[in-house]
């Protein structure tokens, strides 16, 4: 009965002292494109992504219910850094909901145009003029905002100490009026809606080199607390202050949650419960490395094969350059890439469905290659080629000189296509996870792959298809499958069979070496296809936005050298960030994994066309 009134009284005193105002709430999952649009379309950078952020502490005076309450001492304030715009999840500051929406719009306009000096205030009052300047439509918008966010502002006269100076200069410079200078942090005064708090600390998601790299693959397996949401970090060392030989006192050995949380994803198989609350109940997360690095280390090597266990190695290996996008520029001989083959196994026997689509989908692309095509503008031909006749036409009129066979015919012709395909595979450790009930995505990969390569055998184009994995930079795997001079027969079948998942996704050395190979064929026409279930990474610091602008750059490389590019992923977060790299038209999302072959045999089509 006493916890019942306890939390019937915390949620009354709660709702009193801060009103939800969920009639007038915008969330940010249904402003994220508008967003994204208005920031790139700013001179944002495309490869900063846009998150939720977790709440932090901040200044100013408190009203006498949210005291009673324990509230008004945490909001979720936007931030922007290097990798990552975070804004609230949800808004509902005004008592309008356009003003909320407008918010979000005037965040993403001012994260465009912020440069941070480390002056808060200067900042972001050097940030709102350029910003009116580039997005004059939003002049009345913001001053709506300003008008209304001053409203809510505490008043100067209730206000004693520092707090006076600090938030008579924050109204000051809402107002666009000079004020002295001080120097003052977001925590220091009530939450400023319209600003943001420009960070250089990184997002716990990407602090840790290899704690993200060794999240179970399945996603049953996955901690049920994870979020989203963007939180602030720091890298610190854990001192022990007292003699190991020592025997402290019971109350000498608690903790509290900001002084240490043992967080370690690599050796702990049980989550915790609190540390969730815990995460959000602190402004900075702290990050120790384990002292049993030893363990980490052999648990690590164990995932690596011996060497009379591994695939074979064909030849000696290749070095590639990665590109650094935080010193902008391109390290040479940066990543080892070794390409190996499997072992001779037992042969790939595919079940009787699969051999039914392979042969379907074999005499569709036969029948693709046997058809003859239409060649437009010819002197002589079967049937008027309407937009060469207009186009005629049109430069003939008051000119003198008329040609006796102007080409303005379509004419049914059989040519031979020059077309080179390589499909490069992702076989990373997280295609162990089921895509359905009965099959894992290495399996959907695997059937993909042989229904892929038999319908490409009938066509007559030449094709090569590759696997891709990699643990670091001195170890890139490149999983011979079948060259572009190989025949598609049992040999090659039995590759795919023995293809198996393991280790990460170094795509930035992978797509290079697979140009250098693309690049040496002589047909006219060269298509990359990519197929991977989610975004790069790997245990070193190939994560993030690193993995993302070298990918970006190795892709527009492989423009550069006149290859086509394109991707198909089964990842249903890929519209954050493919693209960047492969370009709004330059990739397909496979809801539903067993239409994986469909979906690739669709692009190689569109494409060869």
């Amino acid at each position: 009965m006493e916890e019942w009134i306890g939390q019937w009284w915390h949620r009354a005193i709660t709702h009193l002292a801060e009103p939800q105002r969920k009639e007038t709430q915008v969330a940010l999952q249904d402003m994220q494109r508008s967003i994204t649009l208005l920031f790139r379309a700013g001179g944002g950078n495309a490869a900063v992504r846009v998150a939720p952020v977790a709440a932090s502490s901040h200044g100013g005076p408190r009203r006498w219910l949210q005291k009673v309450a324990g509230s008004g001492l945490r909001s979720a304030l936007p931030e922007l850094d290097a990798q990552t715009l975070a804004l609230p999840p949800q808004i509902g500051v005004f008592d309008r909901t356009d003003l909320n929406r407008d918010l979000y719009l005037w965040l993403a306009a001012l994260a465009a145009v912020l440069e941070p000096t480390g002056d808060w205030i200067a900042d972001n009052r050097a940030a709102t003029a350029r910003a009116l300047q580039r997005f004059a439509g939003l002049r009345e918008r913001h001053q709506r905002l300003v008008t209304a966010h001053l409203a809510q502002r505490p008043t100067l006269h209730s206000l004693r100490g520092k707090d006076l100076p600090w938030e008579a200069a924050v109204q000051a410079a809402l107002r666009g009026e000079e004020h002295t200078p001080l120097f003052v942090t977001p925590r220091q005064v009530a939450p400023v809606w319209l600003w943001l708090n420009a960070t250089d600390t990184v997002s716990a998601e990407n602090s840790a080199a290899g704690a993200a790299a060794q999240t179970p693959a399945n996603p049953q397996d996955t901690p049920l607390d994870t979020d989203a949401h963007r939180r602030r970090a720091r890298k610190t060392e854990h001192k022990p202050s007292r003699n190991s030989m020592l025997l402290a006192a019971k109350t000498d050995s608690l903790t509290s949650w900001s002084e240490l949380v043992r967080l370690d994803r690599g050796t702990e198989d049980e989550p915790d419960p609190n540390a969730a609350m815990a995460a959000n109940d602190m402004d900075t997360l702290s990050l120790v490395r384990s002292e049993q690095t030893t363990a980490s280390r052999v648990r690590f090597d164990l995932d690596l094969p011996s060497a009379s266990a591994d695939d074979l190695p064909l030849g000696p290996g290749t070095k590639t350059p990665e590109w650094d996008w935080r010193r902008n520029r391109l390290q040479p001989d940066h990543c080892a890439v070794q390409c190996v083959v499997a072992r001779v196994g037992t042969p790939y026997c595919p079940p009787a469905h699969l051999k039914a689509t392979a042969r379907k989908v074999r005499r569709r692309l036969e029948i693709m290659q046997a058809a003859p095509r239409w060649h437009k503008a010819q002197a002589s031909g079967d049937e008027i080629d309407i937009d060469a006749w207009v186009r005629f036409q049109s430069e003939s009129c008051g000119s003198a000189q008329h040609s006796e066979a102007p080409p303005v015919y379509a004419q049914r012709q059989r040519t031979e296509r020059s077309l080179a395909t390589l499909l490069l595979a992702d076989l990373s450790l997280s295609t162990d996870a089921h895509a359905t009930s009965q099959a894992r995505v290495i399996d959907v990969i695997r059937e993909a792959l042989y229904v892929f390569g038999s319908a490409l055998s009938g066509s007559g184009d030449a094709f090569e298809i590759l696997g891709f994995s990699s643990v670091r930079r001195q170890h890139v795997r490149i999983q011979h499958i079948k060259g572009f001079t190989e025949p598609w027969n049992d040999a090659v079948h039995t590759r795919i069979g023995a293809l198996k998942p393991g280790f990460y996704t170094r795509m930035g050395a992978a797509i290079r070496d697979a140009t250098r190979r693309l690049a040496e064929r002589p047909e006219r026409q060269r298509l990359l296809l990519v197929l991977t279930d989610g975004k790069p990474n790997d245990i070193d610091i190939y994560e993030g936005r690193y993995g993302l602008e070298d990918t970006r750059h190795a892709i527009q490389e492989a423009r550069a050298q006149g290859l086509s590019p394109f991707c198909v992923t089964i990842d249903h977060e890929a519209h954050q960030y493919l693209p960047l790299l492969f370009g709004a038209q330059g990739y397909a999302l496979v809801r539903r994994p067993q239409d994986l072959v469909k979906h690739l045999t669709q692009a190689w089509t569109t494409l060869a066309r």
